[in-house]
């Protein structure tokens, strides 16, 4: 780690662990021990597999989070005494850090937020309101999360927008042939899920940016699943706007990140207004301050800051290749004990993986089958829906097939 990004406020340096192999036990390496969580009440090892959900923390995160909390705790950018100047330094280190560990240009281009819900929600509010019109499109795919969705409809019943939805193909990645097919010089925005947190499929980022592109259309990527596990560059990603958790990241809850472009970021209104986010303020008006503290009015989240540069120090340390590469390998064994389950189970025990109507699984065939009759259905109007105003499919009402 670089002196630009070295905390006063958190005490350890990165040290890459050896690589002892990528079938290497938690036990075996050490990592189960960092992870309080990771253990019953009496000691004995408690197995967690809800990572994609929220991650479990290591004690390297709470103990930096704890520091802030308390020997270490003061406001940042506004106080006069030597606490708030090292604690505002702490908070700074980390955007710094974090505009590093995804191969952003600068960290003028780091926003944070409380998390990736509120990321895509700044920059639907920001940026579309200001860039979107009657009659433009937003593309979404099958598999985005709800957080990935709702914000879009919001914004397409404010403006007029019209939302359309890119399928899957057969093994469960977004279609981008299909993609292509659907981008229309009208689309302006794409949002699109980097790593599915359902199926784990990857997105070939560079190919969906360009042919976002190529239309004149920006690119949103919800990083969730492909921070903690994937090395990152935005300069390679190709896309315009990238948003992330902490709390999946082995941080703490109620921070995220927005990644914008400087030049976009630089175009777009505030969303909130308050503290910290102004330059100067009369009754007769505002000024603003430029990104990223545009878009931080108030308190910003001090301690949570903190503790996210930590937990971005332990990815680096275990080697974000490597838990990726320990994540497969654990999926794998799975689906294979699975299928040897089923195959044991016969007639009956199939029963048990056999996907009810209407599940994602069996969706994803019909969707596929669908398109083939009719290209045009993926298209959704975000029209009022008598009193509930939900936006309506126009073969029926338009319901997200997969759950985070």
């Amino acid at each position: 780690m670089s002196a630009s990004q070295t905390s006063p406020l958190v005490s350890s340096e990165v040290e890459t662990r050896p690589d002892k192999g990528l079938s290497t036990a938690l036990e075996a390496n050490g990592v189960r021990a960092d992870f309080p969580g990771l253990f019953t009440a009496n000691g004995k090892p408690w197995h967690y597999l809800d990572t994609a959900a929220s991650s479990q923390k290591p004690q390297k995160v709470i103990d930096a989070m704890s520091r802030a909390l308390g020997a270490d705790y003061a406001t940042v950018h506004r106080g006069v005494y030597g606490r708030s100047a090292q604690m505002t330094l702490g908070y700074e280190a980390a955007r710094r850090r974090v505009a590093d560990f995804i191969g952003a240009d600068s960290e003028d281009e780091v926003v944070f937020v409380r998390g990736a819900t509120e990321g895509i929600n700044l920059v639907a509010q920001s940026w579309g309101m200001a860039n979107l019109r009657e009659g433009d499109r937003i593309v979404l795919s099958m598999l985005e999360h709800h957080s990935n969705i709702v914000p879009w409809q919001m914004i397409a019943e404010r403006t007029g927008a019209v939302i359309d939805v890119c399928p899957l193909t057969e093994d469960g990645r977004i279609d981008l042939g299909a993609l292509e097919d659907i981008l229309t010089p009208r689309t302006k925005i794409v949002s699109l899920a980097h790593v599915s947190n359902v199926l784990g499929s990857v997105l070939d980022a560079r190919a969906a940016a360009d042919l976002a592109h190529s239309v004149g259309a920006k690119l949103l990527l919800d990083g969730c699943q492909s921070a903690p596990r994937m090395a990152l560059d935005m300069t390679a990603l190709g896309c315009d706007f990238y948003v992330f958790s902490g709390h999946k990241l082995y941080g703490p809850t109620g921070i995220g990140v927005l990644w914008g472009r400087k030049d976009l970021l630089e175009d777009m209104p505030p969303w909130q207004g308050g503290g910290a986010m102004i330059e100067k303020v009369e009754f007769a008006r505002s000024t603003y301050a430029p990104p990223p503290q545009r878009f931080e009015a108030g308190t910003p989240m001090i301690t949570e800051a903190i503790a996210l540069h930590a937990a971005i120090d332990y990815v680096a340390e275990q080697g974000p290749d490597r838990l990726f590469a320990h994540e497969a390998a654990l999926a794998k064994t799975l689906h294979a004990q699975f299928g040897q389950a089923v195959r044991a189970g016969g007639k009956r025990g199939n029963r048990l993986f056999r996907h009810r109507r209407g599940s994602p699984a069996r969706s994803r065939h019909h969707i596929g089958r669908r398109r083939r009759r009719d290209p045009g259905w993926t298209s959704l109007r975000a029209a009022p829906d008598g009193a509930s105003g939900r936006t309506r499919h126009r073969a029926g009402q338009f319901r997200p097939l997969f759950r985070r």
